[in-house]
């Protein structure tokens, strides 16, 4: 891999900063991302925003390019503070693509790559310290001309949620947390029992978490850190992403809200929307009923 693969990405649209508060030394800046996809079937938009926590010297979430070639998108959470973490975050999301863009994306395939992952993540971090580094992901792949089934993965406790049409309905959680609570483990001396659990790059995975779920017309999937959902419930993260403004400016404004409610730290949350196209799929129609109704009127007729 390059040099600078890892390196922290300028966003095409600039970077936001949240407002400079008594007692801070410098804004912490937030990276947005946006682009929009469209097929002759479905127009996709993706939208991401990240801001680095007021203790942390280095953002140590990091999540997919949106603009690339395959339907796939990742948000990972370094672990631990520290360059080791920031670099497991971006080794991880540019691995898993490396693994998976351009291919076909099944389950199989997703937990291969995860695990594949943990393995290469542990060993170039070994190759730098004695330290241990990992990092907690999310991950959402589309498959098919309509993009209406997707695999959603994770490690950790990053999450996926789905937000439906209706205007009044909560974020639902398609993920559960890969905590000791959960898992029903005990925490490491000066650990929480609702500290993650499992992360990739510390071989402390076995068979990652992977779901099918649909997609529906207008609905979005939503992955982020816990630097959001700690402090966002899924009522208010419904209300953020339904608002009218643009996509990606809602990003912003669900960061903007984690903060207001105490989150210190990196924050990030990427969402997709898909939107079939229904001209297209009308016209389609249409001529599909016609082809019908002309073979019927000639097997008459003969």
């Amino acid at each position: 891999m390059p040099p600078d693969a890892f390196a922290p990405r300028v966003s095409p649209d600039g970077a936001l900063h949240e407002p400079r508060r008594d007692g801070e030394r410098r804004a912490r800046p937030m990276t947005s991302e946006h682009a929009v996809r469209t097929t002759s079937w479905v127009r996709l938009e993706a939208a991401a925003a990240s801001a680095r926590g007021k203790r942390r010297e280095v953002n140590e979430d990091c999540f997919s390019e949106l603009d690339g070639p395959a339907s796939l998108f990742v948000v990972a959470d370094g672990v631990g503070g520290g360059a080791m973490a920031a670099r497991a975050s971006r080794e991880l999301v540019s691995r898993l693509h490396a693994a998976l863009d351009g291919r076909r994306v099944d389950a199989l395939a997703v937990r291969n790559a995860l695990l594949t992952a943990d393995r290469d993540v542990g060993r170039s971090i070994a190759s730098h310290t004695d330290a241990s580094g990992a990092a907690t992901v999310a991950l959402a792949a589309g498959s098919g001309r309509m993009l209406s089934r997707w695999l959603v993965a994770w490690v950790g406790d990053c999450r996926v949620y789905r937000l439906g049409v209706g205007p009044d309905a909560p974020a639902e959680l398609l993920t559960v947390d890969d905590t000791y609570r959960h898992l029903s483990e005990s925490p490491p001396p000066g650990g929480s029992r609702d500290d993650p659990a499992r992360m990739v790059g510390n071989g402390a995975v076995s068979r990652p978490n992977v779901d099918e779920v649909s997609l529906r017309g207008g609905e979005m999937l939503v992955l982020c850190s816990d630097g959001v959902h700690k402090y966002v419930e899924p009522t208010d993260l419904s209300r953020v992403l339904r608002q009218s403004a643009p996509l990606v400016r809602r990003c912003g404004r669900l960061i903007a809200l984690a903060r207001a409610r105490g989150s210190s730290d990196d924050a990030t949350v990427l969402v997709v929307q898909r939107e079939p196209r229904r001209r297209r799929l009308l016209w389609l129609a249409a001529g599909a009923v016609l082809v019908a109704f002309v073979a019927i009127a000639f097997t008459v007729l003969a």
